[in-house]
């Protein structure tokens, strides 16, 4: 049995979250996206209309899917929100060791991309659904709806920063250490 391979867009959207992620908006032109992704000249606007912009939108939008899946397994079955957290922080160290990301695929797609009111707003969107996420764990583990939404954006600003740190001193370990600081 042969894989198939994925459809053009799949293509186009995985390709713009990877280059987007190590190159930066800016640092990707169309010609590499179509080239990375193996599709042909038009696809890229049959598929996205507004041209790479809508493509930054798309491959954002896989990347904080991906997020939230990464989430939801590792507050699933945990006792405790700590437990929640701590196996989220091994999970996205264990993704830096895999991966060697250098960047938030987020914010290297909508952040560093044109300064644009429409990536703020997606960007703001998508880690308030992290957040809220989150959140939803929390509560289901018993925390107040103060201590949850308290807590949840506590756990936020500790990824955001403690992966910034990790890159810099190419150490995932601190990553794992996060939980420490709740």
């Amino acid at each position: 049995m042969t894989d198939r391979p994925l459809p053009t867009k799949d293509r186009l959207i995985l390709s713009a979250a990877t280059l987007f992620r190590t190159r930066g908006y800016h640092g990707v032109g169309l010609a590499d996206l179509l080239a990375y992704a193996k599709a042909p000249k038009g696809s890229l606007y049959h598929h996205f209309p507004n041209g790479k912009s809508d493509l930054a939108m798309a491959a954002a939008t896989w990347a904080s899917d991906e997020m939230l899946r990464l989430i939801a397994a590792s507050f699933d079955g945990a006792d405790t929100f700590k437990d929640g957290a701590t196996t989220l922080c091994y999970k996205l160290a264990k993704l830096f060791d895999i991966t060697g990301w250098d960047t938030c695929p987020i914010a290297a797609t909508l952040f560093e991309g044109p300064d644009n009111e429409d990536f703020r707003a997606h960007a703001n969107h998508i880690y308030e659904g992290w957040i809220t996420e989150v959140h939803d764990h929390a509560a289901r583990l018993g925390l107040s709806t103060e201590d949850a939404q308290a807590k949840s954006e506590h756990l936020f600003m500790l990824i955001q920063g403690g992966w910034t740190l990790a890159r810099a001193r190419r150490n995932s370990d601190v990553i794992r250490q996060m939980t420490d600081r709740l």
